[in-house]
């Protein structure tokens, strides 16, 4: 089940005539490629991704502002920023008639700035936070993980037509960083002679 925070303002253009979400969705003046894909659309890959993941239960996705997922960072792992995609694993305590996966909460601002540094439609980005989600939801954690996460992810996105994901993105981000600060140092140990 897809939800939209009633916060967030899915077209973020100046001069939006609609007053409902769903009008929004419909009307929207933003070129393809940064709109907020409908519901029913996110709801079929949630679907799709899913079953990929095997994973069962039911699974909700929250689509969120900036402001309401650094609340519940900072309220569920005392983090006091903006994220991408937070995942709520549900208690495996807690027997019903419908078994339940978890939640996913995805900050749309920080997708869509995602989705702009990548070069692809948010509609994309979406689809990876929520592939990503699930992946943590299913008990993946590559912040713990020899890598398993990571290989999973990328098995998954190739087999759901996926470009490049967030793990990924960071080791790249990481290796650039690496590289750089070692140009750097090289730089300057050429221009004082130092030695490490």
């Amino acid at each position: 089940m897809i939800f939209l925070d009633p916060d967030l303002d899915p077209d973020p253009a100046p001069h939006r005539k609609a007053t409902s979400a769903l009008a929004v969705w419909r009307r929207s003046p933003l070129p393809w490629a940064e709109r907020l894909p409908t519901p029913g659309t996110l709801a079929r890959f949630l679907s799709e991704a899913q079953t990929a993941v095997r994973l069962r239960g039911h699974v909700s996705v929250l689509l969120t502002t900036d402001r309401e997922i650094r609340r519940l960072n900072r309220q569920f792992r005392g983090i006091d920023k903006a994220t991408d995609v937070l995942s709520f694993p549900a208690d495996a305590s807690l027997t019903g008639a419908e078994k339940i996966a978890g939640d996913l909460a995805i900050s749309v601002p920080t997708a869509r700035r995602q989705s702009h540094a990548q070069g692809h439609a948010l509609t994309c980005e979406l689809k990876i936070l929520m592939l990503h989600g699930l992946l943590h939801l299913a008990g993946y954690d590559h912040e713990t993980d020899s890598g398993e996460m990571a290989r999973r992810e990328k098995r998954l996105r190739a087999q759901l037509g996926l470009p490049q994901g967030l793990i990924e993105r960071t080791a790249t981000i990481r290796s650039a960083t690496t590289s750089r600060a070692g140009t750097r140092l090289a730089s300057r140990r050429r221009m004082t002679g130092a030695r490490t």
